[in-house]
């Protein structure tokens, strides 16, 4: 699984997930400050990421619009305020038990709720 972390989440998460081996690149790093939701969507579908967002209400609705159009993507994973709050360490720890989980990466339409 290859993550992809919007720009509502800190630089730091990506790092931290680097640093155990784990495949993530953020909005920053990418150049992709500023995009709409929709794009953000869009540029991780195109590189084949996992996206990772603390910005559930808006993406969940965007996961729905992406079954009705028939415009796969490579899964959403939603993160909860909970679990934001919890710091770097506790998101990472997330991520890296749903990369176990899931090895081979979310299916086209899977939206995952951490």
């Amino acid at each position: 699984m290859r993550f992809y972390l919007d720009e509502d989440l800190s630089t730091a998460v990506a790092a931290a997930l680097r640093r155990r081996g784990i495949d993530a690149l953020d909005a920053h790093e990418a150049g992709n400050l500023g995009l709409t939701d929709a794009e953000q969507l869009a540029f991780a579908a195109r590189v084949r990421r996992c996206l990772v967002t603390g910005n559930a209400r808006d993406f969940v609705q965007l996961g729905r619009r992406s079954v009705f159009d028939a415009r796969p993507h490579a899964g959403l994973v939603l993160c909860p305020p909970r679990l934001r709050r919890g710091g770097v360490g506790a998101l990472v720890r997330a991520l890296a038990d749903l990369k176990e989980r899931y090895p081979r990466g979310l299916g086209e339409y899977d939206v995952i709720y951490l």
